[in-house]
């Protein structure tokens, strides 16, 4: 269960909601509150069918390219750290600024579900936890996983009133919190690479 908690904790706060939330109003703004549930389902439903592929398929990816765990923990550790900076500093991810002006038929799966839910920084973690569990610990991460994309979904569909009662300073401040969180998850995954690096696993 505490795996469960706290896998569930990791991925909420790897979706950064509160910035989400932010680029969902702005990007359904004047939409009505039927055509803005709309948009959150297939941005949810889009975010969670590309999550589950990367969970299945990380390890797999690894041995195809030559790329230890450990290498990609590094690589994503920079990444998620980087997002994390533009978080703390900005309130927006790095790779995501500007988009709201963007004039689009269909918001849900660009650029709502990728890249601001599933960014290169969320790609790369989520491919390194895909590979971390093994057997009933990947089935949990993938529970955690669900649960933090349905948790992210009554967000949304609760976004004017989370708006009304925050404001958009509220917003502001809250993706700066995730982002100080986002960047201790950064450290441990980084670190993580490279004390396998000086600290090699025998076969």
């Amino acid at each position: 269960m505490s795996l469960l908690i706290s896998t569930w904790i990791k991925f909420f706060f790897l979706f950064a909601p509160f910035f989400v939330l932010s680029m969902f109003l702005a990007l359904t703004r004047g939409e009505a509150p039927q055509a803005r549930k709309s948009v959150a389902n297939k941005a949810i439903i889009a975010a969670l069918a590309i999550s589950l592929v990367l969970m299945f398929f990380g390890s797999a990816l690894f041995e195809v390219l030559g790329i230890t765990l450990d290498s990609f923990r590094i690589g994503s550790g920079i990444l998620l750290f980087m997002s994390a900076i533009s978080l703390v500093r900005d309130g927006t991810r790095n790779h995501a600024t500007g988009m709201p002006n963007e004039e689009r038929d269909d918001v849900s799966v660009v650029p709502l579900a990728v890249p601001t839910i599933i960014g290169p920084a969320t790609i790369g973690t989520i491919l390194v936890y895909g590979a971390e569990f093994q057997g009933w610990d990947l089935v949990i991460g993938v529970l955690g996983l669900v649960g933090a994309l349905l948790t992210l979904g009554v967000i949304l569909y609760s976004g004017s009133l989370i708006e009304k009662l925050l404001g958009r300073t509220g917003l502001n401040i809250l993706s700066k919190i995730t982002g100080l969180i986002l960047a201790a998850m950064a450290a441990q995954i980084f670190m993580g690479g490279v004390m396998g690096f000086l600290h090699p696993v025998a076969p």
